[in-house]
C-alpha cells in the first residue's frame, strides 16, 4: 500500500517543478512579449483603479446612451456626428446590463436640444444602474487601449527589434495623455489605434501587393474611419498610392483590381457598422443642413441623397457636421488668450504642456534623428514613421476646434516609436554605462510622473506650466471634462449638502447620478438666502471659455462679459481643488 503512494508523492513533486521549468523556459524565449505585457497590465488595472474613483466625462453623457441605442436598437440618430465604432466597441457589454429604454417620442424644433433631452431621459430612466453602465461601457475602451499597445509592440518590432518594441510600450504605459483618455468612451483613442493599423496593413500591402492585402488594407482604412471623421484623410493616401502604383507598374490590370478591391471593402465594412440600413434623408434632416449651412444648402442635400444610397445616411450626415463644426469654430482658450476660431500654433503648444518634459524631449530629439537617418543614411524605416506623422501634424494644424490635446493621439505611437529607436540607440553607444544611465533616468522620471499624477491623468501639465494655474495655459478638456463631478459629490456629500451652485463641464447631468442636485450658477440669484453654500467652477468656465453668451442683462451679451463672468474668482482661494479641474469655493 505505501509504494504507490510513495510513487503519488512523487509525480506530484515532480509535475510542478516540470511546470516551473517549462515557464521559465517560455518566459525566456519570449522576453519582449512578457515584458510588454506586464507592462501593458499595469497599464490596465491603473485604468480600472481610476475609473472606479472618476465619474464620466461630459460627452459620455451622450456618448454612452448612444452606443446603446446603436448596438441594441440599431438607430443612429443619437449624436451621428460621431462614427460608429467607438459606440459598438462600447455598448458590448451593456447588452448583458440591459439598460431601461424609453419608448417616448421627444420631438424638439433644434437637434441639440433634442439630443440632450434623450441624453437625460436614458439616464433618468437608470439612475440605480449608473454606475454598471458606466463602468462597463468604459472597460472595452480599455482593452481596446491595451490593444493599441499591442499594435505599437508588433509596429516596433516589424521595423527594429523587440528591444526597441519593449521601450515603445514602456513609453506608451507611461505618458499621462494616453493613460487618461484610454479609459473614455470617446474616438480619439480608437482613431489612434485605427490610424497606426491602417498604416501597418499599408506596410504589408506595399510588400505583398496581393489581393488579400487589399482587403486587408480597406478594411484598417475603415477601422480608422469609423473610429472618427477626421481619418477621412487615410482616403488621400489610397488614392496616392493607387495614383503612384497606376503610373509605376506595368500590371496596371492588378492595381486597379486592388483598388477596386480595397474601395469595395470600405463601403461593405461601413455599411455592416450601420447593419446595412439605409434610410432616406427626412424633414428633420434638411431642416439641420438648411438652418446651419444655407449657402450650400441645395448642393449638401443633393450630394447627401445621392451618398444615402450606397453608404448609411448617418455616416453621410456626420461628415457633413464635421464640416461645418471645423468651419463654425469652437471656443478656446490659450495662454490667456479667446478665439472661436483658434490659432494654427495651439496643438504645438499643447502638445508642449500637456507631455511630460522627458517624453517631449525625446520627442523633438526622436523626430530630427530620424529626419536625419531617413535622409543621409536612406534609412526607408523611419519613413514609415516619418511620413504619418507629417501627414496628421499638417492636417490638424488647419482645425478650428481647438479643444483638446487628445486631437493629437493618432500622433503619439508614431512619436513612441521614433523616441524608442532613439533610446535603444543610447543602449549602443561605447560608454554602455552612460547610455543605460540615460535611458533609466528618462524612464523613471515618466515613472515618477505617473505616480505623481494619479489618477488625474487628463488634467495634467508638465513643470512649464508652473507661473499660472492651467486654466489660463489652456482650456475644454485639456483641463476639466467632468470626471471629477464625482470628487465634488463626495465633498459636497461629505458636508451635508445636497445641492450646489454649478458652472462645470457636466454638472448639469452627472451630479443627478449622486443625487446631488446643481442650480445654474450662470443664471442663480446674487445674495438669495435660498441658494446653495457652495459655488463650483470647472476650470474651463473660470477660464471664460465654455462660458456662454447670455441675454442682455446677464452680464454674458459681450464676448468680455462672457469670458469674464467669473473672473472675481480668478485671485480667490478656493476651499478646494477637485482633481486639478473643479474649484470649489464658499459663498454662504
Amino acid at each position: 500500500m505505501d509504494q504507490p503512494l510513495s510513487q503519488e508523492s512523487s509525480q506530484i513533486a515532480i509535475e510542478p517543478r516540470r511546470a516551473l521549468s517549462s515557464l521559465m523556459t517560455f518566459v525566456r524565449s519570449h522576453t519582449a512579449e512578457v515584458a510588454s505585457g506586464v507592462l501593458l497590465a499595469i497599464m490596465g488595472l491603473q485604468m480600472f483603479a481610476v475609473i472606479w474613483q472618476k465619474s464620466i466625462t461630459v460627452d459620455e453623457l451622450v456618448l454612452i446612451p448612444s452606443a446603446y441605442y446603436h448596438l441594441a436598437d440599431g438607430d443612429f440618430q443619437l449624436v451621428n456626428e460621431h462614427p460608429a465604432l467607438p459606440k459598438i466597441i462600447a455598448a458590448v457589454p451593456l447588452l448583458f446590463v440591459q439598460p431601461n429604454e424609453s419608448d417616448e417620442t421627444l420631438n424638439f424644433p433644434n437637434r441639440s436640444e433634442a439630443i440632450w433631452a434623450r441624453e437625460a431621459r436614458f439616464w433618468e430612466k437608470n439612475l440605480d444602474k449608473s454606475e454598471a453602465i458606466s463602468f462597463w461601457s468604459r472597460v472595452p475602451m480599455i482593452l481596446l487601449t491595451i490593444g493599441l499597445g499591442v499594435l505599437i509592440f508588433w509596429f516596433s518590432r516589424l521595423l527594429f527589434d523587440s528591444r526597441v518594441a519593449v521601450l515603445a510600450v514602456a513609453l506608451f504605459t507611461l505618458e499621462p495623455t494616453l493613460v487618461g483618455h484610454g479609459r473614455v468612451v470617446h474616438t480619439d483613442v480608437p482613431a489612434a489605434f485605427g490610424y497606426l493599423l491602417f498604416f501597418l496593413a499599408l506596410h504589408g500591402y506595399i510588400k505583398g501587393k496581393t489581393l488579400r492585402w487589399a482587403v486587408y488594407l480597406g478594411a484598417a482604412a475603415t477601422v480608422a474611419i469609423l473610429a472618427k471623421y477626421s481619418m477621412l484623410l487615410i482616403g488621400f493616401v489610397i488614392a496616392a498610392l493607387f495614383v503612384f502604383q497606376f503610373w509605376r507598374e506595368k500590371e496596371r490590370r492588378r492595381v486597379v483590381v486592388n483598388a477596386v478591391t480595397t474601395l469595395l471593402t470600405i463601403v461593405l465594412v461601413i455599411n455592416a457598422a450601420y447593419f446595412f440600413k439605409h434610410s432616406a434623408i427626412d424633414d428633420t434632416d434638411v431642416k439641420w443642413i438648411n438652418d446651419y449651412m444655407p449657402d450650400h444648402a441645395q448642393s449638401l442635400l443633393m450630394l447627401s441623397r445621392l451618398l444615402s444610397y450606397v453608404l448609411p445616411k448617418e455616416f453621410v450626415l456626420g461628415i457633413i457636421y464635421q464640416f461645418w463644426h471645423n468651419k463654425a469654430g469652437h471656443g478656446a482658450g490659450l495662454l490667456g488668450m479667446y478665439s472661436q476660431f483658434g490659432w494654427w500654433y495651439y496643438f504645438p503648444i499643447a502638445f508642449l504642456l500637456k507631455t511630460t518634459l522627458p517624453f517631449l524631449m525625446l520627442s523633438v530629439a526622436a523626430t530630427i534623428w530620424s529626419i536625419y537617418r531617413a535622409v543621409a543614411k536612406r534609412d526607408v524605416r523611419f519613413l514609415w514613421l516619418l511620413v504619418p506623422t507629417a501627414i496628421y501634424s499638417i492636417f490638424v494644424l488647419f482645425s478650428h476646434i481647438d479643444i483638446g490635446v487628445r486631437y493629437l493621439l493618432p500622433l503619439f505611437p508614431f512619436l513612441i516609436i521614433m523616441a524608442s529607436a532613439l533610446l535603444a540607440e543610447f543602449l549602443k553607444i561605447r560608454a554602455r554605462a552612460v547610455g543605460l544611465s540615460v535611458v533609466i533616468a528618462l524612464l523613471a522620471w515618466m515613472s515618477i510622473e505617473a505616480v505623481r499624477i494619479f489618477p488625474n491623468h487628463i488634467t495634467y501639465m508638465n513643470q512649464l506650466a508652473r507661473n499660472a494655474p492651467h486654466w489660463w495655459y489652456l482650456s475644454d478638456s485639456n483641463v476639466e471634462w467632468g470626471d471629477d463631478i464625482h470628487g465634488l459629490a463626495q465633498f459636497l456629500q461629505a458636508r451635508g449638502e445636497s445641492s450646489v451652485l454649478d458652472a462645470t463641464l457636466g454638472g448639469f447631468g452627472i451630479l443627478r447620478l449622486y443625487n446631488i442636485a446643481n442650480v445654474n450658477a450662470l443664471d442663480a440669484r446674487a445674495g438669495a438666502p435660498d441658494r446653495p453654500r457652495y459655488l463650483a467652477i470647472g476650470a474651463s468656465f473660470l477660464n471664460g471659455s465654455t462660458v456662454p453668451a447670455g441675454p442682455p442683462g446677464s452680464g454674458r451679451e459681450t464676448e468680455s462679459g462672457r469670458v469674464n463672468f467669473f473672473s472675481a474668482y480668478r485671485e480667490q482661494k478656493p476651499e478646494a481643488i477637485i482633481g486639478g479641474s473643479i474649484y470649489v469655493f464658499r459663498v454662504r
